[in-house]
């Protein structure tokens, strides 16, 4: 028996999830901002702890992290799956909404995982998975806000795959394309107010194929919750995890275009270094 923490349970991946590990006998710690949600959507269950968590509140974080070890003794697995999209040009974005989306989504993950480390800690084990997205490898026109949020969480993630891996803790990062979920509905997607003509053929074009997208998404959710679900039984987890084949094809295409520029520039990006004698 796993014990879970999963953060935006109530709907989306963490829903899913939520689902599959209670029907295969784990405990689950299901946070939302309104844990009524939680009730509604599974209802009454003897694995499930459902807590209120605004991850965007220290205090609370901490308080949700104290609960989950009162109830269940431990926990197992961290999926830091609270976020949301802000699209927009990057000019076209305010500074309210991009501190919003940076709330949640950084600084939100650092709260929930700072609460939860030092009981990983002592434990000398335990399971971080950090919910990305293909934009987190690469940026796009009108995702330039929501990707930077994802870079973000991509490089905590790799420090912390670093520091934590000879204390027994295992940290991936997920790199989701896009999946057939509400990500590109408004209940998980902001989209700027602001908007500026000159971008009409870049971001303008963005928005019209998202609204064209939405739950027409090439990836099963369900097949992702249970490929997450048999992951956190690999014995030497990888830091980073993409799926979708929207994801491997943009990861192979960036490699291959930074690999254009290298050596292209190669003579130039080596000159900046001392001479040796």
């Amino acid at each position: 028996m796993k014990i879970w923490f999963i953060t935006g349970a109530s709907r989306g991946f963490g829903a899913l999830i939520t689902t599959r590990a209670l029907a295969q006998g784990d405990g689950v710690v299901a946070t939302a901002r309104n844990p009524k949600a939680i009730t509604e959507r599974f209802g009454e269950h003897p694995n499930l702890l459902p807590v209120a968590l605004d991850v965007t509140d220290e205090s609370q974080a901490i308080a949700a992290v104290k609960a989950a070890f009162e109830h269940f003794g431990r926990i197992d697995i961290l999926l830091n799956n609270a976020g949301f999209g802000l699209m927009g040009a990057v000019e076209e974005a305010t500074v309210a909404e991009v501190e919003a989306v940076y709330r949640t989504n950084v600084f939100g993950l650092l709260n929930v995982t700072r609460a939860v480390l030092p009981f990983m800690r002592q434990a000398r084990s335990g399971r971080i998975l950090n919910i990305s997205s293909i934009g987190g490898y690469r940026g796009a026109a009108g995702f330039g806000v929501y990707s930077s949020t994802k870079f973000a969480v991509e490089g905590l993630s790799e420090a912390l795959y670093d520091e934590l891996a000879p204390l027994g803790i295992h940290v991936t990062v997920v790199e989701p394309g896009y999946f057939r979920t509400d990500f590109l509905d408004s209940s998980s997607l902001s989209v700027s107010g602001n908007i500026i003509g000159d971008y009409a053929e870049t971001v303008g074009k963005v928005r019209i194929v998202a609204a064209s997208l939405s739950h027409n998404q090439p990836g099963d959710p369900q097949k992702l919750a249970e490929v997450l679900l048999a992951f956190t039984d690999a014995p030497n987890p990888p830091v980073r995890l993409p799926l979708g084949s929207d994801t491997v094809a943009a990861i192979e295409k960036k490699h291959a275009h930074d690999a254009a520029i290298l050596s292209e520039w190669r003579t130039v990006s080596v000159s900046t270094d001392f001479a040796v004698e």
